[in-house]
């Protein structure tokens, strides 16, 4: 218990970290990310560079500290619209006639069939490289889970005790709608983004280490990571690092995630 607990605000300290350099990344470091210097090249962890120095002579700490704008940004973009276009697709399937909820579940078996990352994949080769056709591809990825979810949610509560009371003191169908269901459906679709949010930033990273993200010399984890691979051997920290912050984040995030789950199912039961 006292472990757990532990993990819990380690977690939750290290994302507020990642919160602050992602909001105010000058308080973390004085150097600039974009500022080259040859001489400082491929310079090693050390006092003046914690974390070394890449190819150009760019401070390492500088680009992960400012790439967790971008890295943690899309991964927490992306969430939020999954969110709410599953919200949206997933109530009002579990309202819908008959013929319509069962070819809506039939397009989100399809989707889920496929691994998401796979998904992102394919949608960010068709639109084309960049940070936002990243995010974009990545909410497309993660949607059929929350429509699921939801749809799942809205069947469950619209026939629930306090609802039916709703409408037998005479509340309206959509106002009962909009006031008891959605609420409770958008309570687990939240609980279900914590962890989703960790999925997103490791997508979003796969997808920049392909080439697929933001371009040089722009600072973002995954692609900080592509940058470092030719010269692993003799310079580890280029990679590393990076691959650090996107390992703990990930984590951090789950474990947060299943927490909150772990205590609405606690409640529910």
């Amino acid at each position: 218990m006292i472990a757990r607990a532990a993990g819990l605000w380690l977690a939750g300290a290290f994302l507020a970290l990642v919160a602050l350099a992602a909001l105010a990344p000058d308080l973390l470091t004085a150097h600039d990310p974009l500022q080259t210097d040859v001489r400082e090249a491929l310079q090693a962890p050390g006092t003046a560079h914690p974390f070394g120095t890449d190819q150009s002579g760019r401070d390492v700490l500088a680009r992960v500290v400012h790439g967790a704008a971008r890295s943690v940004g899309i991964g927490v973009l992306a969430t939020a619209l999954a969110l709410l276009l599953g919200l949206a697709v997933g109530a009002l399937s579990g309202i819908a006639p008959r013929p319509v909820d069962v070819a809506t579940m039939r397009l989100t078996d399809i989707l889920l069939a496929f691994p998401e990352f796979l998904v992102a994949l394919i949608v960010v080769a068709v639109l084309g490289p960049g940070g936002a056709n990243v995010a974009i591809a990545v909410t497309i990825a993660a949607v059929p889970v929350y429509v699921r979810l939801a749809r799942t949610q809205t069947r469950t509560l619209r026939v629930a005790e306090h609802v039916e009371a709703a409408r037998i003191v005479g509340v309206g169908p959509i106002r009962a709608f909009l006031r008891h269901v959605v609420p409770g459906v958008l309570g687990a679709l939240s609980v279900l983004a914590t962890i989703g949010i960790g999925s997103a930033i490791l997508a979003a990273a796969g997808l920049s280490f392909l080439g697929l993200g933001p371009a040089e010399p722009e600072p973002e984890w995954g692609l900080m990571l592509a940058g470092g691979r030719n010269v692993l051997g003799q310079a580890w920290w280029i990679s590393v690092f990076p691959g650090l912050a996107i390992t703990l984040t990930v984590i951090s995030a789950t474990v947060l995630g299943r927490a909150l789950r772990a205590r609405m199912d606690g409640r529910a039961a």
